[in-house]
């Protein structure tokens, strides 16, 4: 069976064997309850299977290639043939589940943000082991008082641990992408900021960030009527920029906000 690779789906298909096998040694399969995003022609998906997991459930987009996985793995996957932006994982297992995804590039901070500011504090899955472009993984994984510190590094690392595992050459995909990728390691913290809503962390520096080059007077203005007492009660360098403050010093003005909004 030919597979058309499908440009608007955003279809790299990984087909290296040995970056492969060092994915799927990242966590400990046999046993577990495995979901995979994305699976493809199902090499990734070969090789889970290989290692023995409990179960094994795939999300996959395109009709053409879950009916061609159906053929080559038969009874031993189960397969959702969903959008995974509109898919509710937490129901597919009792177990928590370990996550395997080569996500679609045009759409994988909207995947990852989608799944992590849903989460309460019961989270669905153990571990997530996920392919980005490269240039996405770094802004992910970056640090305070570098350039690219800004809200996905805040929003994603805060209820999350996030490690880069190791970067991945376009050579190891079929058709070859224009750019490098980097599969990153996520678990979920076991004591994290709490703030009453999600979405009161994701306006918040979505106003900070807006205004990158500027000193945070500017954001605190927009979002308080007393900018200057906040910034006392919270010890704020009213000089500093966006980049200049940690995801606890964000949480801290989250909750004061929410303290005026209640």
């Amino acid at each position: 069976m030919k597979i058309k690779v499908k440009k608007s789906l955003g279809q790299n298909f990984l087909i290296d064997k040995n970056i492969i096998n060092k994915i799927v040694s990242i966590s400990k399969i046999s046993n577990n309850d495995i979901l995979e995003i994305g699976p493809g022609t199902g090499n990734l998906t070969e090789f889970i299977l290989k290692k023995n997991p409990s179960n094994l459930f795939l999300i996959e987009k395109d009709k053409i290639l879950c009916e061609y996985l159906e053929k080559k793995f038969q009874n031993n996957v189960k397969i959702f043939n969903q959008d995974v932006l509109r898919f509710d994982e937490s129901n597919i297992s009792k177990k928590k589940l370990i996550v395997f995804g080569n996500l679609p590039y045009n759409i994988s901070t909207e995947i990852i943000c989608n799944w992590l500011l849903k989460l309460d504090n019961n989270f669905w899955f153990s571990e997530l082991i996920l392919m980005f472009q490269k240039e996405v993984a770094d802004r992910i994984t970056s640090k305070i008082n570098t350039s690219d510190y800004g809200r996905l590094s805040i929003l994603l690392n805060w209820k999350m641990n996030i490690k880069k595992i190791f970067d991945i050459g376009p050579n190891c995909f079929f058709p070859k992408p224009k750019i490098d990728s980097s599969v990153l390691h996520f678990t979920p913290k076991k004591n994290f900021f709490s703030i009453e809503k999600s979405k009161n962390l994701e306006m918040v520096t979505r106003i900070f960030f807006n205004q990158r080059r500027k000193m945070i007077k500017n954001p605190l203005k927009q979002l308080f009527r007393n900018p200057e007492e906040i910034s006392k009660k919270l010890r704020l360098d009213m000089n500093l920029r966006p980049q200049n403050l940690s995801l606890e010093m964000y949480c801290k003005i989250v909750r004061e906000y929410e303290k005026l909004n209640s």
